[in-house]
């Protein structure tokens, strides 16, 4: 048999059963709740993940933002509905067992078609963000091919400039602000994976599979990449960084190069 937990009244000195927030008190639930919402947003505005210094990557944090403000929603809703249950029916004089129900159409209605709402909307946004993300331009303003090889990078631009990794020396990408850039990208020998953090965008580089996507950067500044998929002994040295310059430092960044120039 289940054992309950009694204690004798004081001032009518009968035994009944001691309610739960008699023991913990509904300060407990409500402490716990704020603990765990401010852990939840240790960035106020970011929420721990970057806003992205491309437009690609500024649409998945925009999504990946309106995601954790439903989901505040959804907690302030359910755990102060628990607290109000706590508050309002925990301290009861009678030790009887409440007044049952079968059942409650109406908000069997509300808490199933709510959720299906919230899960279709979630749907629709993400599909939406993901083709406007993978969308890729017919006329860029620049064509960049990446190759990964193990274990390093090169950064193909027209006129037959290339950025390679040189030893332990790591390659910088140099991409014009606000202006389209297509991203061809290969592997010479196995998987590898394009990620810089601070565009919120990673993409698996595939032996015998070619894949294109846009960057467009909308910050100044330099970037660290790396490689992302584990690809043999000297992964952790496949780095990289991204320099996001203005289109004439750019222009005249790649005229100084030279025709065919290794940089």
């Amino acid at each position: 048999m289940k054992k309950l937990n009694y204690s004798r009244d004081s001032h009518s000195g009968q035994l009944g059963r001691r309610p739960l927030l008699g023991r913990v008190g509904w300060r407990t639930p409500v402490a716990l709740g704020g603990v765990a919402l401010a852990l939840s947003a240790c960035n106020v505005t970011n929420f721990g993940m970057h806003s992205g210094a491309t437009s690609q990557g500024s649409d998945i944090f925009h999504l990946y933002q309106t995601f954790i403000y439903m989901a505040m929603g959804v907690a302030i809703v359910t755990f102060g509905a628990l607290v109000y249950v706590l508050v309002r029916f925990g301290r009861r004089k009678d030790s009887g067992v409440p007044r049952q129900r079968h059942s409650n159409v109406k908000i069997e209605i509300v808490y199933t078609v709510i959720p299906a709402i919230i899960v279709a909307v979630i749907f629709f946004m993400t599909v939406g963000t993901e083709n406007k993300v993978d969308a890729v331009s017919t006329k860029p303003a620049l064509n960049l091919t990446v190759t990964g090889f193990q274990w390093g990078w090169r950064f193909a631009y027209p006129n037959g400039v290339s950025v390679v990794t040189e030893g332990t020396s790591y390659p910088q990408m140099v991409l014009p602000e606000g202006e389209v850039t297509k991203v061809k990208l290969v592997s010479k020998d196995v998987v590898h994976g394009f990620y810089v953090a601070a565009f919120n965008f990673s993409r698996y580089a595939l032996p015998g599979v070619t894949n294109y996507f846009d960057l467009t950067p909308n910050k100044l500044g330099t970037f660290v990449g790396r490689c992302s998929q584990l690809c043999g002994l000297y992964h952790a040295e496949m780095l990289f960084s991204v320099r996001v310059v203005t289109p004439a430092q750019f222009s005249a960044w790649l005229s100084s190069q030279g025709k065919g120039a290794t940089a």
